[in-house]
């Protein structure tokens, strides 16, 4: 098959405030910092964080394993424009941020396999661990792929729901082991009553900042740069879109694609006629250009967490 999928390499850890900027710094210090003995004592973690660490540098693209050298990397422009000393939100102060590590790990396909099925391909709205644990493996034969171990999925599965649901901690709990993952604050899918069923929250997602929006657009599109214009249902409901990663409904999508002229200096534009629904593009634009008007509106105190 043409795609390697992944449904490993977190070490059963979600990410937590502090490791991404950590990541970046690293490689930004050393290409092959991540193959030192030292990263455990450079990082303040233990040994599994830093494959994780390494992990979700990678899986939300801000750093790259090198063409040349599998064992080192390099940062990659978007890793560097956030998480740098100097960059847009180092230290994930601003809600927006968020929504674009969301947007980056859950579009990623081949590194965060899972994120992106369950985001992309999954049609209920509610769900549980033992009926995904089901339907991936379903949907792996259905499509050819190699098949997964139930122990690996099970423990990617786990990893999924504990990035975007509080852990529940009992009194004999490690701290460093009940330090939720950052996405939690999205309050994408919350844990119903009975401890096992699961619920994605659709709708127009107030917190989520027009420009990352557009970001996601412009993003999205990047495959199919020769298209002038795209219809509704594809921004709506195809794999991979900004309908189905941010989980908006019909509505609350529209309200976000008549904000596109704006956020994108006029590149993108909505129009509706004649009942067809389509998005315009006007002229081509750097997903970055659209970060950087947004950051440059909403500036941050470059305050250091703890973590």
């Amino acid at each position: 098959m043409a795609h390697i999928l992944s449904f490993s390499g977190h070490e059963t850890f979600p990410f937590r405030h502090g490791w991404l900027k950590k990541g970046v710094d690293a490689v930004l210090s050393d290409a092959a910092f991540f193959t030192r003995e030292r990263a455990l004592i450079d990082l303040g973690v233990g040994k599994n964080m830093v494959g994780s660490i390494r992990h979700w540098c990678v899986a939300a693209g801000l750093i790259e394993e090198s063409p040349d050298h599998r064992a080192q990397f390099c940062v990659s422009e978007i890793g560097r424009a956030i998480f740098s000393d100097d960059g847009f939100d180092p230290y994930l102060e601003d809600p927006g941020t968020l929504w674009l590590i969301h947007w980056l790990i859950t579009s990623n396909f081949n590194r965060a396999t899972t994120w992106y099925w369950m985001f992309s391909n999954w049609n209920g709205v509610e769900f549980s661990r033992d009926r995904i644990g089901f339907e991936i493996p379903s949907w792996l034969e259905k499509n050819g792929y190699k098949p997964i171990s139930d122990n690996s999925l099970r423990r990617d599965i786990d990893c999924f729901v504990h990035s975007y649901v509080h852990s529940r901690h009992s009194k004999s709990s490690v701290i460093e082991d009940t330090l939720d993952c950052p996405l939690v604050d999205l309050r994408l899918i919350v844990e119903l009553s009975d401890g096992k069923t699961y619920q994605f929250q659709r709708g127009p997602q107030v917190s989520l900042p027009d420009e990352i929006f557009a970001f996601a657009v412009a993003d999205f599109w990047q495959p199919a740069k020769q298209l002038q214009s795209m219809a509704f249902e594809k921004l709506a409901y195809d794999p991979g879109s900004p309908g189905r990663i941010f989980k908006l409904d019909e509505d609350s999508l529209v309200s976000r694609l008549e904000t596109l002229s704006r956020t994108t200096n006029q590149a993108f534009a909505y129009d509706e006629t004649a009942g067809l629904k389509q998005v315009y593009k006007h002229r081509e634009t750097d997903p970055l250009t659209i970060l950087r008007r947004y950051y440059k509106r909403n500036p941050r105190k470059r305050l250091r967490r703890i973590g």
